[in-house]
């Protein structure tokens, strides 16, 4: 009852600056005391919606009640998969969106203080084209020369590579209709921010690239 008190007292004390209603001064507080968790998460309400049912709001909710701030990366991945049957690149998106908004990361950043980039690009082909311009012979095609190592693969679904540093590169491809789909990249274990900032400009550019190849 206090806290609803102190809330009228600067919805009431904003109408007298501004000269606005009640209705439209409280309109103004509510959205600035909205946490904006697309932009702490670095993901889109949309992208995470149409992946996995929920928005971050409604992801935020159900991990807080599970007390998820207080376990682990790894656990908290496993409880999403085995809780929420979620596909396993966006078990790690929500994951680490998650960790970005609790403030338990930065943005790029992971609990362990490695850094990481976060890319998807939506094009108008079909899932199997797109898909096939990540094997190697695709990958000839846009990726400018780099020499990466392919750790796994499920056609058409997910593939796992090797930067030529080592570092990890998980990818997954979702069908977005008869002809169009996304493919969505997650570039791990980078050792700064400056490295992270680079391969962050490098995937856009050449995802970029990947889409006018696949347009042409």
């Amino acid at each position: 009852m206090t806290q609803q008190k102190d809330f009228k007292r600067v919805v009431r004390a904003r109408m007298q600056k501004t000269g606005e209603s009640y209705t439209t001064a409280r309109l103004h507080l509510v959205k600035k005391e909205t946490p904006d968790y697309s932009s702490l998460a670095g993901l889109s309400d949309e992208s995470v919606k149409n992946a996995t049912g929920r928005t971050w709001a409604m992801w935020v909710a159900l991990l807080d009640k599970a007390d998820a701030k207080e376990i682990s990366h790894p656990a908290l991945t496993k409880h999403i998969r085995a809780t929420y049957d979620t596909p396993s690149w966006w078990t790690q998106m929500v994951a680490v969106g998650y960790e970005r908004i609790r403030g338990l990361r930065a943005q790029g950043q992971q609990r362990s203080g490695d850094w990481s980039v976060s890319k998807s690009k939506t094009v108008g082909v079909p899932l199997a084209k797109l898909y096939a311009a990540f094997n190697a012979r695709g990958r000839a095609k846009w990726m400018d020369g780099v020499k990466l190592t392919v750790r796994g693969a499920t056609p058409n679904k997910s593939m796992r590579l090797r930067w030529e540093d080592g570092s990890p590169i998980d990818i997954g491809f979702m069908a977005k209709g008869e002809s169009k789909s996304q493919v969505a990249l997650d570039h791990r274990k980078l050792a700064s921010k400056a490295e992270a900032d680079r391969m962050r400009a490098f995937w856009t550019e050449r995802l970029n690239a990947l889409a006018a190849m696949l347009k042409a």
